[in-house]
């Protein structure tokens, strides 16, 4: 009996060991034909993981050779569009790596897409599954800190990656930010609705383009959210997860990215007359996710239990789009020095 799920396997590069590997240990799972646009790296890779699918260049003939029901797109950033629509015009549905799309009018039309084909696309956000963060988002919609008023994120790491980085115009924003707003609204439960952004490259940055950069966000619940960031800034870094302060009007939460998050609110009792008010803290309760997988493997798993369960993916490209309107919304206010109003770009 064939596997539940048969998977083409887009863009034979590095970062497809991963998804390989995962779809490996699945046992309902079956890759069934390697995609690249250079045939002997789907080939390179076939024999370097043992399997005996099929190597193509062309999508839609391995699809149509295999009778493949997920694709799993691991190409870059400028292929994504092309591999999501034909992939779910054939009937597959797509988890790929993000970014959902180059443009926001292209992730628009992906939602269409699934929309007119029933089929899903869901994103790599590998930053939702770390139990750290999930147990943020756990002490905020438990209403530990009351209702939300302010998000702030800061990111600042010195990376010498070397490489296409390094050319990029908008390397932070591009390649990085939308891990840091997708984990946002992941925390606050809101979509964004505005955005003003101030996009910058510091003295003895090693990047052609801007690798800093200030954003406030106006979220949907009447929050906003504030990131600073740098891929430059060298001395005291942040964690990869940035460091986050949410502020409410029953008390804070704080997480440095590196350990757990815990909350101060308000102590018990008569506070009248007092310039500084009593807080107490809060630590977290026990993780209700131990035991599940992080990263790129509990990313993976969501997407094939809501395939399984017919429901959309946490990360479905319905909800993604939003992240990526952070993105686009922010690179189009640091090129205008305007705000710029999300909601045009958000209509499909």
């Amino acid at each position: 009996m064939s596997a539940k799920h048969r998977v083409v396997v887009v863009g034979c590069g590095g970062m497809s060991n991963v998804w390989i590997d995962y779809a490996m240990q699945r046992p309902d799972t079956e890759i069934v034909a390697l995609v690249d646009i250079k045939l002997e790296f789907a080939e390179k890779m076939r024999e370097k993981k043992g399997l005996a699918c099929g190597t193509f260049t062309d999508l839609q003939l391995a699809i149509e050779k295999t009778a493949a029901n997920v694709v799993f797109d691991v190409t870059i950033p400028a292929s994504h569009f092309q591999v999501a629509s034909t992939a779910m015009r054939l009937g597959c549905n797509v988890f790929g790596e993000k970014p959902l799309a180059e443009t926001l009018e292209e992730c628009n039309e992906i939602v269409r897409i699934a929309e007119r084909t029933g089929r899903t696309h869901a994103v790599m956000q590998n930053r939702r599954y770390d139990p750290r963060i999930r147990t943020l988002r756990r002490m905020i919609a438990s209403d530990r800190i009351g209702q939300v008023g302010f998000i702030g994120a800061d990111f600042f790491i010195g990376a010498h990656f070397g490489g296409f980085r390094d050319a990029m115009e908008s390397p932070l924003l591009l390649d990085m930010a939308i891990h840091t707003f997708d984990q946002a609204r992941l925390i606050s439960g809101a979509n964004p609705v505005s955005v003003y952004c101030h996009e910058f490259n510091p003295k003895g940055s090693w990047y052609a383009g801007n690798a800093s950069a200030i954003c406030i966000f106006e979220m949907s619940d009447g929050s906003v959210f504030d990131y600073r960031g740098s891929w430059c800034a060298e001395g005291a870094p942040t964690s990869w997860e940035a460091q986050w302060r949410i502020v409410g009007d029953k008390g804070t939460a704080i997480w440095d990215g590196h350990g757990m998050p815990y909350a101060e609110v308000l102590a018990p009792g008569p506070q009248e007359g007092k310039f500084i008010r009593d807080y107490v803290r809060i630590d977290p309760e026990p993780d209700a996710t131990e035991g599940i997988a992080t990263g790129h493997g509990g990313c993976l798993d969501e997407m094939f239990l809501a395939l399984e369960q017919g429901r959309l993916a946490e990360t479905d490209c319905r909800d993604n789009r939003y992240s990526m309107a952070m993105v686009l919304g922010a690179l189009e206010s640091a090129k205008t020095g305007r705000k710029v109003d999300l909601g045009p770009l958000l209509k499909l």
